[in-house]
């Protein structure tokens, strides 16, 4: 699937099987506050399509510097937020118990389309194209139906338990 092709914007209505909170996403990856970006995700159909949902609050450590006065999530965050909603909902499916460290192997043609700013609540329909110790998604982010941002992210599993 291609950046350029594909919209996920219908995952938004689906049904979620399940939802996940941020102790089950904390369980399956090493990431914390403050740089834990991801605070809900939604099960559409298991191992293939998920939502991942991240609240934006204003007292978030980079509005500090990004930009004083009118305050906007960087980009690379909002890819980041994509993959830990990923990592959150299925790293345990992946490698059962020896899972490792999750860890990027490239961005594909990420676009940025819209600003995220405080308040906002930034939804990720995320579509996964291979899962296995290396894994490949097609997401997308989105702020009252609007499209912010889209890539396609290939992941590697490092050999480091996290846990």
């Amino acid at each position: 699937m291609s950046a350029k092709s594909a919209n996920l914007k219908e995952f938004l209505t689906l049904p979620a099987i399940t939802v996940y909170d941020q102790e089950h996403i904390k369980r399956n990856i090493p990431h914390r506050e403050p740089f834990l970006l991801v605070d809900e995700v939604r099960e559409l159909e298991a191992g293939k399509k998920y939502v991942g949902i991240r609240h934006v609050r204003a007292d978030e450590y980079y509005f500090q510097g990004h930009f004083p006065g009118r305050p906007v999530m960087p980009g690379v965050l909002v890819i980041e937020s994509m993959s830990q909603a990923f990592g959150g909902a299925i790293m345990s499916r992946t490698v059962g118990e020896n899972r490792g460290i999750p860890l990027f192997l490239s961005i594909d043609e990420a676009k940025f389309r819209g600003m995220v700013q405080p308040g906002d609540t930034l939804e990720m329909p995320i579509e996964v194209l291979r899962l296995g110790k290396i894994s490949k998604i097609y997401a997308e982010a989105y702020v009252n139906g609007k499209l912010c941002a889209q890539a396609t992210l290939n992941f590697i599993l490092g050999e480091t338990s996290h846990v």
